[in-house]
């Protein structure tokens, strides 16, 4: 089965076999007729109608242009599919023998073995054929997604074809594939996105039912699902993961939620009592790497050890916010960032690192918000108005809904970034983001207001009436 291109495409170049017969039927020769007028041999000339032979010679071309009588254009058409022809056989033989390499990330990685093992082994076995990587911008997708890509070409063997859409981050040195593998995944994503009228025949001939990875970051839920069904069938051994704020609702679609690293007092509520447990956590590590960075000399100890837990844990654990928050340490020392964490955690963010990682982050987690329904509002009202911890059974209580549909709402809030599940013993509780109280608190600003700012949106806030009742409306907003 093969992948139609969108209407308007403009033809490709019938491939030099197809193109040598139709130049024969039209002058009404046989193959034994052209062999004898071109001095090539009719199994030559079977082979290469027939698809066997992909790249004849240049003087083998010209002998059969020569023996077809033909014209300077229809001969400058043969010649161009024959060199086609040799570069479509050159580029499938590189594909096998030189198998395209992932780019290679810009950060190191910490806290994500586990994630990183589980989606490595579910694509290399082909178990899953399409990961929907999910999670708030900033909290290390397209991070985790490199470190997958690596493992399955240095463990695995496999081809990883890698491309980025012009929004997503960019975490990494090197760029992706070769030019001529780019240039088929390219067209392919524009397809799949529908953005342009691009053929994704090539690709499809390149992949064919060989084991490859096609990893496409910053997909949103802009991908067309039909045509990413047609393509996995198109191509049976073909592994996708792309990364996105939420699922695309491909069917048979795996969606992985990526949660915000492990903080300080993640583990079992109690906050880290040495130096040595700091150290040990995630978002600690990542923290400590970016500000060495600048400051080589920086000494985690006991006083400094317990500021560094606290600002990860104002930061929720977010990589991106961590590694900008980093970044002050060379004006800022770590008490000073540690209060101005605790005043106002919602104005740090317009000046962390550089406008445009600070504006990213804070419109990122803004838009989260306004996605929200109204019966999420309220509920994220009356847990804000606390400490923001909750659990299902809170939840219930507040809205009055049975389990299933409480558990349907929590799973809206954790993969539009907005909460994190606190992984303790006992019954599931849950985090709204430090961040996220923040804003909530200032009021998050109307979608007519960020789309003036230049603020993407994904759903319009509509009205904020409770949708069930009594329930009380919190002050702090």
């Amino acid at each position: 089965m093969t992948i139609s291109a969108a209407p308007g495409t403009a033809d490709v170049p019938p491939q030099f076999g197809v193109l040598m017969r139709r130049h024969r039927l039209r002058i009404g020769l046989t193959q034994r007729e052209l062999a004898d007028l071109s001095t090539i041999s009719v199994r030559a000339i079977r082979d290469l109608e027939q698809g066997r032979a992909t790249r004849p010679r240049t003087d083998t071309v010209r002998l059969i242009s020569d023996g077809l009588r033909l014209g300077p254009k229809a001969r400058a058409d043969l010649e161009s599919a024959a060199h086609q022809g040799r570069r479509s056989a050159a580029l499938h033989e590189r594909f096998v023998t030189e198998p395209p390499t992932p780019p290679r990330a810009t950060h190191p990685l910490f806290g994500r073995d586990a994630e990183a093992q589980v989606l490595s082994e579910e694509l290399a076995s082909g178990a899953e054929r399409l990961v929907c990587l999910v999670g708030l911008s900033g909290v290390g997708k397209t991070r985790l997604a490199l470190e997958v890509a690596a493992r399955l070409h240095r463990e695995a063997g496999l081809p990883v074809l890698w491309h980025a859409l012009p929004d997503a981050a960019r975490e990494y040195r090197s760029e992706p594939c070769g030019e001529e593998f780019a240039d088929l995944v390219h067209a392919l994503v524009n397809h799949l996105l529908a953005t342009a009228d691009t053929d994704p025949a090539p690709f499809l001939e390149l992949v064919g039912d060989r084991p490859a990875v096609l990893m496409v970051d910053g997909a949103g839920d802009r991908l067309r699902t039909d045509r990413v069904t047609r393509l996995l069938h198109a191509c049976p051994q073909l592994r996708v993961l792309v990364t996105s704020g939420r699922p695309s609702d491909v069917a048979g679609e795996r969606v992985f939620l990526l949660n915000p690293l492990t903080t300080p007092d993640d583990a079992d509520g109690s906050a880290a009592t040495s130096t040595q447990d700091v150290a040990r956590t995630p978002a600690v590590q990542l923290f400590l790497s970016q500000v060495r960075r600048s400051q080589p000399e920086f000494v985690l100890d006991a006083h400094t050890a317990h500021a560094v837990a606290d600002i990860c844990r104002r930061l929720d654990g977010l990589p991106l916010a961590l590694r900008a928050a980093a970044d002050w340490l060379v004006v800022y020392d770590v008490d000073t960032l540690r209060e101005c964490l605790a005043s106002d955690p919602g104005a740090l963010l317009d000046h962390l690192t550089d406008a445009r990682e600070g504006a990213r982050l804070r419109a990122c987690l803004e838009r989260g918000l306004r996605g929200l329904v109204p019966g999420r509002h309220d509920l994220l009202d009356a847990v804000c108005a606390g400490n923001g911890e909750f659990g299902l059974e809170d939840v219930m209580a507040l809205t009055g809904r049975t389990l299933p549909e409480c558990a349907r709402l929590v799973r809206d809030l954790l993969l539009r970034g907005v909460v994190r599940p606190l992984h303790r013993p006992g019954r599931s509780r849950f985090q709204v983001l430090q961040l996220v109280r923040a804003l909530w608190r200032d009021g998050v600003p109307p979608a007519a207001a960020s789309a003036a700012a230049g603020v993407p949106e994904e759903l319009p806030l509509g009205a904020t009436a409770p949708v069930f009742d009594g329930l009380p409306r919190s002050s702090a907003r």
